[in-house]
């Protein structure tokens, strides 16, 4: 008989659980609190659980973390951390300082199946969808990681693979990540999706009535070269994307972020920019610009700083919040659109 997997079952699955193996609902409370509000996935160190109740846990249940394969600092203070999972498969997280806040980024795949033209991520195909605990797993590994007093305070999913296209194992992370009373307490403000356009998934999880931000992977203003540079504007064009987008509930101060790759000589001239500004007219946007990360094979440059002002300067004009987003990370491959790791023989 295979044993259930803790992480990754919301609070009140696990005190359905508790009153299965002979206990009350509130062993489940306190289940949680050990693995979400504590991180600690021993069950021996749960000490106010009633040994008899650790016992029948131990022979039904597991709580198992992606392993910590691999941890790469970076000039910048931001660390690239490599995680083995149980079938041999790996994904990549990332922790990124900045002043007084710590964002985790976050993998929901392994691979990603949208082969995006300057993503070196989707040069792997997608081989499977993350577990809720498997996402959820990164969190608490990522965590025990920092010093005596930090806590990442920021959660993106903007790691491996297209969060939309894992919504189930996504919406239950989501919901332990801000479960405030027995799951890990963040404000859905704090957390971000980011999506490369799937139309239909944005508005589910609009329905979901989350409150998460949503940051949409745009990267051109027009559906002929959106569609060189991403395949899945053939299936959701802009027309189909802005629709969605629009309907995406938002509290009164929360603006949708569109991601931008600036490339050289593709999509980063002044007009290009002006499309964009008439593209996101009446939307509550912000526009974040990333200059392109490059990868060996990838074909793409960096446009010269000059241009990427002069792209920042004429959405500003048209009254868009823009900023420069320089990736973190560049220097060990953990940046924007460099997340990619060998995929381990798995066994058959």
């Amino acid at each position: 008989m295979s044993r259930v997997e803790l992480i990754g079952l919301l609070p009140s699955d696990l005190e359905d659980l508790a009153v299965t193996l002979g206990g009350s609902r509130y062993r489940g409370r306190q289940l949680a609190t050990w693995l979400y509000r504590k991180g600690v996935v021993s069950l021996e160190a749960m000490s106010d659980l009633p040994k008899d109740f650790r016992a029948a846990l131990a022979e039904r249940a597991a709580a198992t973390l992606p392993a910590v394969e691999r941890v790469t600092p970076s000039q910048d203070g931001s660390r690239k951390i490599v995680f083995g999972l149980a079938d041999g498969h790996r994904v990549s997280a990332v922790l990124m300082p900045d002043d007084d806040r710590i964002t985790l980024c976050l993998s929901t795949q392994v691979g990603c199946g949208f082969a995006c033209a300057f993503c070196l991520t989707g040069t792997m195909g997608l081989e499977r969808n993350l577990t809720a605990g498997e996402i959820v797993g990164q969190v608490i590994a990522a965590s025990a990681l920092l010093a005596e007093g930090q806590r990442v305070t920021h959660v993106v999913f903007m790691g491996m693979g297209e969060p939309l296209a894992n919504l189930g194992a996504l919406v239950a992370a989501i919901r332990i990540l801000t479960d405030a009373r027995l799951g890990i307490g963040y404000s859905p403000r704090r957390i971000t999706v980011s999506t490369v356009g799937l139309a239909s998934g944005i508005e589910r999880l609009g329905r979901e009535n989350l409150r998460v931000n949503l940051a949409i992977s745009l990267h051109a203003a027009t559906d002929d070269l959106r569609a060189r540079l991403m395949p899945v504007n053939r299936s959701w064009p802009l027309a189909a994307l802005m629709d969605a987008v629009r309907r995406y509930p938002l509290a009164p101060r929360q603006r949708v972020f569109f991601e931008y790759v600036l490339l050289d000589g593709v999509n980063d001239g002044v007009e290009d920019a002006r499309r964009l500004a008439e593209l996101l007219r009446g939307v509550r946007a912000k526009v974040n610009l990333i200059p392109f990360n490059d990868w060996e094979g990838s074909g793409f440059r960096r446009p010269p700083l000059a241009r990427i002002l002069a792209f920042q300067s004429a959405l500003l004009d048209a009254g868009i919040t823009t900023t420069v987003r320089w990736s973190k990370g560049e220097d060990i491959g953990a940046a924007c659109g460099q997340l990619r790791e060998p995929v381990a023989a798995v066994a058959r």
